[in-house]
């Protein structure tokens, strides 16, 4: 991982999340350009996320760069609109330009890339929707959920790579979901202290499992066996994505490789765990990371 040139020094705590990332955000074998757009995308992904999760970093920096009022920092649906007005400066023609120093070091890459507003504009909407939506009911409510907070991710790579077509934007959907449900397998502990659970109640109820199971201090046979079907879901998901991955060509293909072999090292060690997430997130190991990296690139090259 390196951090966008563009992005000064008071970002770093934001920017620096992305070593914590289940997949390589920018690494260092990617071209200097692709880096520093990556980056830009990354940081205002977690700025978003940060702020949805009131997860900003302390001292009010970004409440200020926001252009929030005193006492505003912990609301958290007022500081998603103020940035989705610092989002239109990014893409306003004129004007003095946004406000927050992740924003200002989007501008360039919205502008080389060509970038439109949508897939920003899903990922705001998804942290809205984390403020109102506790519980999803069913998985097809979990995958709407994911087009909004997983998807636009991957669409933005492809446009910044200039790659994307229909077929790959399909693929890449499939992967980043894959990404954001091991990423809610991980955390599920740590999402019920939020109040928020992104099992579908009809598969936990398939499986008898209640509310009060996920927050014991280690999972049973119904969680662990919910954890292991929601698991397997993902690593069909992962599946889809290795044409994708046979696509491309170059470092891309390492980069897209990485993707699919980050979510599938994320799953590996839920796996390992015996699927009893709840003592603490299952983080997947750099050996086992390169591993899965090497299966999905040998996979990619034998089905392309």
């Amino acid at each position: 991982m390196t951090r966008t040139r563009q992005a000064p020094a008071d970002t770093a705590a934001t920017l620096d999340k992305a070593a914590d990332e289940n997949f390589p955000v920018a690494p260092f074998f990617l071209p200097r350009a692709w880096r520093d757009d990556l980056m830009a995308v990354y940081g205002f992904a977690r700025l978003v996320d940060d702020i949805g999760d009131g997860d900003l970093a302390p001292g009010g920096a970004d409440a200020r760069g926001l252009g929030l009022e005193p006492g505003q920092e912990e609301d958290r649906p007022a500081a998603l609109d103020a940035l989705e007005a610092d989002l239109h400066r990014v893409f306003a023609p004129s004007g003095d330009g946004p406000r927050h120093p992740l924003m200002r070091a989007l501008r360039p890459t919205v502008r080389r890339c060509a970038l439109t507003p949508e897939p920003f504009l899903g990922l705001v909407e998804a942290n809205r929707q984390d403020q109102k939506v506790r519980r999803y009911g069913t998985y097809a409510d979990l995958l709407a959920y994911c087009e909004l907070s997983a998807n636009p991710v991957g669409r933005l790579v492809l446009q910044i790579t200039g790659t994307a077509s229909p077929e790959r934007i399909r693929r890449s959907d499939a992967v980043c979901t894959a990404l954001q449900i091991a990423e809610h397998l991980q955390d599920v502990a740590e999402d019920l202290g939020r109040d928020r659970i992104y099992l579908p109640a009809d598969d936990m109820a398939r499986f008898h499992v209640g509310e009060s199971d996920l927050a014991a201090p280690s999972a049973g046979a119904a969680v662990r066996s919910l954890v292991a079907f929601e698991a397997e879901r993902a690593r069909d998901l992962l599946d889809e994505g290795i044409p994708l991955v046979g696509s491309v060509h170059g470092r891309l293909r390492l980069l897209l490789a990485g993707f699919v072999g980050g979510g599938r090292a994320a799953l590996g060690a839920i796996t390992a765990a015996g699927f009893d997430v709840l003592p603490g997130p299952p983080k997947p190991t750099a050996p086992g990371l390169l591993r899965e990296v090497g299966y999905v690139l040998r996979r990619a090259h034998r089905e392309g």
